[in-house]
């Protein structure tokens, strides 16, 4: 209460003391009013330069660049995505691998079931065993049937000899036993010999020419024996014709091993090449057809950048030329690369549905062309997909 009485008279004043402390007011303000001005600090006008002076250098720069260089954002990284199909068809056993997954160059990728081509490999590795026997057996038949041939046919041929020799010998016998029966039919009228020794000369005779006719059916039946050992080595003949079958057989029963094992050997479908897992599409369980696809797969070491240049500066990327290469997923990171393909044809004339422009009207649109840049991989950091600009020089 005390001090805001105290207030109230601090704040309560005289006329007469105002009427005195206003000529000193107003000689002060204009004393102030007189007074010059305060200077400017000059650190804002240095600060606006130096603005200035970015944003012309700035602005200089990207009307350089733009003048001097060509910049294309339809670009982006690309492989050679490999679909890995079955040529067989089956129920898949096992999938050793993911989407993702760096797979080695034989690595198994899946299984197919190979039960059946398993046994039917080991049916045809048993017929072929069985052609081996068969082989071998008629072989031993061959040598067997030649040698017992050639021996009975060598004693046949002496056979003949002997009866030959023995044809002969009773034959000469015969002439003799005839001579000495003629001077007996001669001497007999005259009484120089007895009638029992006419007997005997007829008898001696008659015998003599038994025994050619003996003889000379020994010789007969030798020589039929040797014809008969000869038609018995005819035997070898069907022998060997019987070996010379195997051999198609034989051929033909290898062909159905050799499809019956690259069935088998299909079933296990493994990595043609060193690289990775895109994507997977069959799980274990499932049954495959020939021809549908597995996996994608592709090498990451192998990678390029596919772009659509417009026709107004297709004219710069020529082959060889050098490009540089920024990667929107890699800030800060530039790629050199160089141009080794430019499209012979424009990107519409590949397009499902042409425009023919039957209605005449008509608006102009800058077409493009695909061109290839060869682009060195960088660690795996390039992948498939990515979304790259490039920049290339007006000149050179």
């Amino acid at each position: 209460m005390d001090q805001h009485v105290s207030r109230l008279e601090h704040q309560s004043h005289d006329p007469e003391t105002d009427l005195q402390t206003a000529p000193d007011k107003e000689t002060e303000a204009a004393s102030e009013a007189a007074s010059p001005p305060a200077r400017t600090r000059p650190w804002r006008l240095y600060g606006a330069i130096l603005a200035a002076l970015i944003v012309l250098g700035g602005g200089g720069w990207w009307l350089y660049q733009q003048f001097t260089h060509i910049f294309v954002t339809d670009a982006r990284v690309a492989a050679d995505i490999v679909a890995v199909s079955s040529r067989v068809p089956g129920w898949v056993t096992a999938v050793k691998v993911i989407a993702g997954d760096s797979v080695r160059k034989g690595d198994i990728l899946v299984r197919i079931d190979n039960r059946e081509s398993r046994l039917l490999v080991q049916e045809l590795d048993a017929q072929l065993a069985g052609i081996g026997r068969r082989r071998e057996e008629i072989e031993a038949r061959i040598a067997l049937t030649d040698r017992q041939t050639q021996s009975r046919i060598t004693a046949k041929k002496a056979a003949v000899r002997a009866a030959e020799a023995a044809l002969a010998a009773v034959s000469a016998q015969r002439d003799l036993a005839r001579q000495d029966n003629d001077r007996a039919e001669k001497l007999a009228p005259r009484g120089a010999i007895t009638r029992a020794r006419l007997d005997q000369t007829r008898a001696a005779l008659e015998t003599a020419k038994q025994q050619v006719l003996s003889a000379q059916a020994d010789l007969e039946n030798t020589r039929a024996a040797v014809a008969e050992a000869e038609a018995a080595r005819e035997e070898l003949t069907v022998l060997q014709r019987q070996l010379a079958e195997l051999g198609p057989e034989e051929q033909r029963l290898r062909v159905q091993r050799e499809r019956a094992a690259l069935d088998l050997e299909d079933r296990t479908i493994v990595m043609p090449f060193d690289g990775v897992v895109d994507q997977t599409f069959v799980d274990e369980g499932e049954y495959v057809t020939p021809g549908q696809r597995l996996l994608m797969v592709h090498d990451p070491e192998r990678v390029r950048v596919e772009a659509n240049i417009k026709e107004t500066g297709i004219r710069f990327f020529r082959l060889g030329k050098t490009v540089t290469i920024t990667v929107d997923a890699l800030p800060g990171r530039r790629f050199e690369g160089k141009v080794t393909r430019v499209g012979q044809a424009a990107t519409s004339e590949f397009a499902l549905l042409p425009n023919p422009n039957p209605s005449g009207n008509f608006t102009k649109i800058t077409q493009r062309l695909p061109v290839r840049i060869a682009v060195q991989q960088d660690g795996g950091a390039l992948k498939p997909g990515m979304m790259v600009e490039l920049e290339v020089r007006v000149g050179d």
